[in-house]
């Protein structure tokens, strides 16, 4: 009951600040205007338009301003451009989708072309570059679309659905009918351009911060003063300090190591990092004392001032401006959930809440513990002796791969070998490759989807000099997966508005199936049923990693818009405080060990704000995909799941899998693991 409570009390605040919102956007049209219009447009109209333009003259209202014109204005609008048959609707509904193709497909061309110089790692950063990457062509669309009317139209003709209602009624949709509810959900907010500018060129700034926050782990002593990494070793945090963390484990000095990567996270968490090491390979650091060198003499430094919370600040300023523009979502946590994700962020605290605190993971910690032959450490949340690769001879696989793939043009060759050695006609294996440009990438790697069936897929991810090694690898395959499902779920779906997929975790989901099947391309994977158990192992305690950084990202939203005023330093301990309290909640019982704040390294928490959650939500998706797939042909299950495109997660599942999100699969097949294992 209190649970019942709490939602009807947060259901009422919200319908409260969506009408208060709502009414500083719309004070011009008034009641008794919208009721005539929407009678004298229905007497005039097919019974089968009624109720959508009862809707749609309401929400267009609700977005009308005194630059628009005059309420007569709106008047002579929707009676004109009101469609009277459901004809004229699916004949207005192609144009505009063919249109709006052609419209976000060149915008996001220039936007990819413009980040080039950031993103690939071809060349000189100039100066200007960084102005280019944070100049967003599109951000001036949304504003002429609404002066010339066309938003309006689009509003009028198709209005949006709440997320209750697409999942009341959705079930029994037609595939057109999800079309227009998808093309209602293009002016769900009326944003000014200066704001989606400043939003856009935040993000780049914070990305860039990201980029560049590399370590040169070959200046790194213990507190011996001994060098215990390879010359020349740069890694980006916090990906590449996580996985040399995971690489370690196969490491006869992996505990030394694991431990001094742990200081340095720490150091990054809690902004006591000298700003004099990061990106910078002419000093030595023993960040256990915290102290610089540089030929032989310690220097005076200065520890990094909260810049990694002022980014985070920034970002939160800048979607906060965005609010009032958002009748149907007034803040970010709502637009990134209801209106992103499509699953409340109660519902995803829930399932995550579920598996973080299940009793299994203790038995799991128990395995971890007897392997290691050790205590856990807060490192230990990266464990990756589950997977098969971890007992391998990195070395040797790095060789390996450094010679089947010397530069990033051997590796997209090879791509329609890939896809066909995971079961793809040879037709479809080149036709998905020839839709995706693998880049050398600055970054740890991503993806980035065309938004136009005439423009091709991005794959990034680090090529060394020598090569591509097995971290470049295992990343370019997850890449890979990205890439693919674009792929699919643009050019095999049956409506441009229902290209992509419901949300960002299945893409996710994809990626990790792919993924995990890396060793498998490289004729290296252990097929046998203690491997089985294993994965289910690792993917419990991988879920269990990555929902603690989730929960830490939520509330840490939720503090910063209870704390609007806040500083650097003030949001830096709040941080601090939330990771914390969550290890102390969930994963000190598990591990013994307490106030560690490692939960808060991620650096997705600084430069894709709210993002995080996709991972998890990912995860579950992929491990109950892939469970599913297991005896089936797995090129056939991932088009009929991805060719679905972007209906609503739970609809989507129980079209792929035949059941809803939940945690429980993988909880289950842990438990069957931990009996056979122990």
């Amino acid at each position: 009951m209190k649970r019942i409570a709490v939602i009807l009390c947060t259901l009422w605040i919200g319908i409260q600040l969506q009408a208060q919102q709502m009414e500083r956007i719309n004070p011009l049209i008034d009641d008794a205007l919208i009721e005539q219009l929407i009678i004298d447009i229905s007497a005039n109209s097919d019974s089968t338009q009624h109720k959508r333009i009862d809707d749609g003259v309401r929400q267009a209202a609700a977005f009308w301003q005194t630059t628009d014109g005059s309420a007569q204005d709106f008047a002579e609008l929707c009676r004109t451009y009101s469609t009277k048959t459901s004809d004229e609707r699916k004949a207005l509904f192609d144009r505009l989708q063919d249109n709006f193709e052609l419209l976000w497909g060149n915008f996001h061309k220039m936007d990819v072309g413009l980040k080039l110089p950031l993103h690939v790692d071809e060349g000189e950063i100039l100066p200007i570059d960084h102005i280019f990457g944070g100049y967003s062509p599109r951000a001036h669309l949304s504003d002429d679309l609404f002066a010339n009317k066309l938003a309006f139209i689009t509003i009028l003709n198709f209005p949006f659905y709440s997320l209750q209602e697409k999942t009341e009624a959705g079930a029994d949709w037609t595939r057109l009918e999800w079309a227009y509810a998808r093309m209602g959900d293009v002016f769900k907010t009326r944003t000014p351009a200066h704001l989606l500018q400043n939003y856009s060129q935040i993000v780049t700034q914070a990305d860039n911060y990201i980029s560049q926050y590399n370590i040169h782990m070959d200046k790194l002593t213990d507190k011996k003063g001994k060098q215990l990494f390879k010359n020349d070793l740069k890694l980006i945090s916090h990906w590449g300090l996580r996985d040399e963390i995971k690489a370690s484990y196969a490491d006869k000095q992996g505990f030394s190591k694991q431990a001094i990567i742990y200081e340095v996270m720490l150091r990054i968490i809690r902004q006591q990092i000298p700003k004099q090491v990061i990106n910078n390979p002419e000093v030595k650091w023993n960040p256990y004392t915290n102290t610089v060198f540089q030929n032989g003499q310690a220097l005076k430094v200065d520890a990094e001032p909260d810049t990694r919370y002022n980014h985070l600040l920034k970002l939160f300023h800048a979607t906060q401006a965005i609010d009032t523009y958002s009748p149907h979502f007034p803040n970010y946590i709502q637009r990134k959930f209801e209106s992103e994700m499509e699953i409340p962020v109660t519902d995803i605290e829930d399932i995550f809440i579920e598996l973080i605190s299940h009793p299994v993971l203790n038995d799991v910690a128990a395995i971890i513990e007897k392997r290691l032959g050790r205590k856990l450490q807060p490192w230990d949340i990266w464990y990756d002796g589950f997977k098969t690769r971890s007992s391998l001879d990195l070395d040797k696989l790095d060789k390996l791969l450094q010679e089947k793939y010397p530069n990033k043009d051997a590796f997209e060759k090879d791509l329609p070998n890939i896809l066909i050695k995971l079961g793809f006609p040879v037709d479809s294996a080149h036709h998905i490759a020839s839709k995706i440009i693998v880049d050398p990438s600055r970054g740890a790697g991503h993806a980035w989807g065309a938004v136009m069936k005439s423009d091709k897929a991005r794959l990034r991810t680090r090529i060394g000099r020598d090569g591509m090694d097995y971290k470049g690898y295992n990343i370019a395959i997850h890449e890979f997966g990205h890439n693919v499902e674009q792929t699919i779920s643009l050019h095999h779906v049956d409506y441009y508005m229902l290209n992509g997929v419901p949300n960002t975790s299945f893409t996710e989901a994809l990626a990790f199936v792919f993924q995990a099947r890396d060793l498998k391309l490289l004729d290296m994977e252990q097929d046998d049923t203690i491997s089985h158990h294993l994965t289910a192992l690792d993917n419990i305690w991988s879920n269990f990693e990555i929902m603690g950084v989730s929960l830490v990202d939520i509330n840490v939203w939720r503090w910063m818009y209870e704390n609007p005023n806040a500083s650097p330093a003030e949001l830096n301990k709040a941080v601090n405080n939330i990771a914390i309290n969550i290890w102390n909640s969930y994963f000190s019982p598990v591990f013994g060990s307490k106030d560690s704040p490692i939960l808060a390294i991620y650096s997705h928490m600084i430069d894709y704000p709210l993002y995080l959650s996709a991972y998890p939500i990912g995860q579950l998706i992929e491990f109950q995909f892939g469970k599913h797939i297991e005896d089936k042909n797995f090129a056939d299950e991932v088009y009929s799941a991805f060719s679905q495109g972007s209906i609503i997660p739970q609809l989507w599942m129980k079209g792929a899998v035949g059941s809803e999100i939940s945690p429980q699969p993988a909880i289950q097949a842990a438990q069957q693991a931990v009996k056979a294992i122990q």
